[in-house]
């Protein structure tokens, strides 16, 4: 059974057994998810991996209660289709005082987990996907507030831009800004960069935005200039995500009506006026359907990153140099 992330209020523990959070919005499933367990006792979590390599042990230990006490939460990270085969075991169990809590990243519509869950009445589903500008915007604004801290809404927007549509980010990033302001010192923009490594974070969006637009000299230029490390290929893997994401659907538009200013221009989220002709070259150079191919690509590429880490600059390097130089609007 599918549910809105914002109707988790329906969810009843001592009914709803088992329960799948699904997508790339962490900070949001953290939220739900925290809401779901508050005030349980006995929560038990355990990683997908150690799960399946002794699985034999795990389902004799959730059978004969020796794992747990009367009221018991599972909570299983990370997890993929590998894990179904587990799950339906366990149902087979039919164990009342057991409730199984599965946290699963991106699962495409042919997933079989996800498909499974959707699917049964005794199950529930809920995707997680990345909040939008106007949410953080707000989420941004009124921890401010809250907090007394004075910023600009140009600098809060500083801010969103770095958290690619995930709140676990921006709340990370509220958080090292609390702490600076609790020192007494002023929260100037020249700090706020600086306490937030927007310059840093500036290169991987430059970088992202060259590739989409095809400018393969000045897309060469700043891998040269910069030193991106293993934890940067993630990073880089969510930028490429969230941008084409969003080429996808102004392309999608421009396919129809063939006016680009008009696009542009109508774009939710409005798209800064130094972002303009950028994205009009992305438009240009990305038709729907390579952008959904890219998409897929990204996604295969971020699973291989996580794979091969100490790999991970030649994987990211070699698909940038592929995308920037290769002709896909035709």
């Amino acid at each position: 059974m599918i549910l809105k992330f914002f109707e988790t209020g329906k969810i009843n523990l001592n009914q709803d057994k088992l329960i799948l959070l699904y997508g790339q919005n962490e900070g949001l499933k953290n939220d739900v998810l925290n809401n779901l367990v508050k005030n349980k006792k006995n929560i038990f979590k355990f990683e997908e991996k150690e799960i399946i390599d002794n699985s034999n042990y795990f389902l004799e230990e959730v059978n004969s209660n020796s794992l747990f006490e009367n009221e018991k939460i599972i909570l299983i990270k990370r997890a993929t289709d590998k894990i179904i085969k587990i799950i339906k075991e366990i149902i087979e169990l039919n164990l009342d005082n057991v409730n199984i809590i599965i946290n699963a990243e991106n699962l495409e519509k042919r997933s079989k987990l996800r498909s499974f869950f959707e699917k049964d009445k005794k199950c529930i589903c809920i995707a997680f996907y990345p909040d939008n500008e106007q949410t953080l915007s707000v989420l941004a604004n009124t921890f401010f507030k809250n907090k007394r801290i004075s910023l600009s809404q140009s600098n809060i927007n500083l801010i969103i831009n770095k958290c690619n549509g995930d709140r676990q980010i921006l709340t990370n990033e509220l958080k090292k800004i609390e702490f600076f302001c609790k020192k007494g010192k002023k929260l100037t923009t020249e700090n706020l960069i600086k306490i937030v490594n927007l310059a840093e974070d500036h290169n991987i969006s430059q970088l992202v935005d060259c590739c989409l637009a095809k400018n393969e000299k000045k897309t060469i230029n700043i891998l040269n200039e910069n030193n991106f490390d293993n934890e940067d290929c993630i990073m880089i893997t969510r930028v490429f995500l969230n941008k084409s994401k969003k080429i996808l659907k102004l392309s999608s538009l421009y396919e129809k009506n063939k006016n680009i200013d008009l696009v542009i221009s109508e774009a939710k989220p409005p798209i800064f006026w130094k972002d303009k002709e950028i994205t009009k070259q992305q438009i240009y150079n990305w038709k729907p359907k390579n952008i959904k191919n890219l998409i897929y690509k990204i996604n295969d590429i971020e699973f291989s990153i996580k794979k091969n880490l100490n790999n991970s600059i030649k994987i990211i390097t070699d698909f940038i140099l592929e995308q920037c130089s290769t002709k896909t609007n035709n």
